[in-house]
């Protein structure tokens, strides 16, 4: 198994407490940054390290910080994006409940880097337990002299609170997230202007993912440079990744980037091979709202290189051969999986979800919810599958957020890999319940495009 920055010390006894993780190097990173650094410094190691935004979009984080307005007298914040309402993600929850303090003292040299004297931890409704472990550990950091005042005698000062969401999809999205902390219906503003220039409460706010701001504690113990040695190009440093389906060992797994998917799948130091001995169908790499793959667009054929977890690799291709890195959230269907069963639990899901501000979000998701039904329930037509293609082509790209494009990505993946699922549950409605259909073999792939 590769380095482990953020999970080495997570199984240590007593690691959630001050006493547990200090004794395990807890901490060390502030010390450095605080009375060894000028903020310009810790934001140059950063830069130094390559390391990319962990929540989704994969944004250098270095770079988003320097976007910072610094107008004088008026202050900045840090919100650290603790929603993870990603289905399949739970990385993040991992690391809050398990090492708290890791989340805390990332916080403290990137606040201090940008300048920011107040932060906070916008957490979704459903992880309220973690977030009393979370003000627990924000609690005894202050008291022991982390946080609040002169931090450290260096005439630094940094207050975190978090705040409990109400457990909607739609504040994961950095601008809804900031309307739900102002006390406000989440729905996501229109940019420009954008948060590094009006933020909370119209003021400058970098918005950055929990696993992002952890990682910030490796680069300033080790450095940027250091950091950037571990992985493959511009995807540098470990990545953590919730795995889960038809595998043999589901969890949370760190892997230096540009380990195969053959071996993240396979390996027993990972996921440990498909359960059942059966072989692999598909995967959906980085969360529901990245493009599925089949196997032959993972794994080494004639045709395809083997793909690997980074985030250049996995997006090779576009969409019509490609996905994303994205969340993390790997997803793993063995043959006996039914693809439009799957498509139609994630639609219904963004239907839900949807905020409702732009039309063809509101109205489009539900369209395709209820074409996936009638597939799925034996009540469709052939021509349902064109009209389902036409509806997510309709939705991306013409909404205020990026959430029309997280609903609309999963159906025509699963149309252009798997069009003849669709059109057997189209042509056969009395057997849609039959799980042999799912273990044909695919069609030699590509037969036909389904470029938008």
């Amino acid at each position: 198994m590769g380095r482990q920055l953020l999970l080495e010390h997570i199984n240590k006894p007593g690691i959630r407490g001050l006493e547990g993780y200090r004794a395990n190097g807890g901490y060390r990173s502030v010390e450095k940054a605080l009375k060894t650094m000028a903020p310009e410094a810790v934001l140059e190691e950063v830069k130094k390290s390559g390391l990319r935004g962990r929540g989704g979009a994969g944004f250098p984080t270095g770079m988003k910080w320097s976007f910072l307005a610094k107008p004088e007298g008026v202050p900045r914040y840090l919100v650290v994006n603790a929603d993870e309402s990603e289905p399949g993600t739970f990385k993040d929850r991992y690391l809050m409940q398990r090492i708290p303090h890791l989340l805390i003292e990332g916080m403290i040299p990137s606040s201090f880097a940008m300048g920011v004297n107040t932060a906070y931890i916008y957490i979704r409704g459903e992880y309220f337990y973690i977030a009393r472990i979370l003000e627990q550990a924000i609690a005894e950091a202050r008291a022991a002299g982390w946080l609040g005042k002169n931090i450290l005698g260096t005439g630094y000062d940094l207050e975190i609170y978090v705040h409990v969401g109400a457990g909607a999809y739609i504040c994961g999205e950095e601008t809804a997230l900031l309307e739900s902390l102002e006390g406000k219906r989440g729905n996501p503003r229109i940019k420009p202007p954008f948060p590094a220039v009006k933020g909370l409460w119209q003021r400058p706010t970098v918005v950055n993912n929990v696993e992002t701001i952890c990682a910030v504690v490796p680069i300033i113990n080790d450095g940027g440079e250091e950091y950037a040695k571990i992985g493959i190009g511009r995807s540098t440093g470990t990545k953590l990744i919730s795995a889960a389906g038809h595998i043999n060992k589901p969890g949370v797994y760190e892997i230096e980037l540009g380990v195969s998917v053959e071996e993240f799948v396979n390996s027993d130091q990972y996921c440990g091979g498909v359960s059942g001995g059966r072989p692999l169908k598909a995967c959906i790499p980085g969360g529901s709202s990245v493009p599925i793959l089949p196997a032959e667009l993972l794994f080494r054929t004639a045709k395809f290189e083997t793909r690997l977890m980074t985030y250049e690799s996995l997006s090779d291709g576009g969409f019509e051969t490609g996905s994303m890195l994205g969340s993390g959230g790997f997803y793993v269907f063995n043959d006996s999986a039914c693809i439009v069963r799957a498509t139609w639990n994630h639609s219904r899901f963004y239907h839900h979800e949807s905020c409702g501000q732009c039309s063809p979000c509101r109205e489009g998701t539900g369209w395709m919810e209820k074409v996936l039904y009638r597939l799925e329930h034996g009540t469709a037509r052939t021509d349902d599958i064109d009209l389902l293609w036409d509806i997510q082509r309709r939705i991306e790209g013409n909404t205020i957020c990026p959430f029309g494009d997280a609903a609309s990505w999963p159906v025509a993946a699963s149309i252009r890999h798997f069009r003849h699922e669709f059109e057997y549950h189209a042509t056969h409605p009395t057997k849609v319940k039959d799980p042999k259909h799912c273990e044909k073999d695919p069609i030699p792939y590509p037969e036909k495009s389904y470029a938008n």
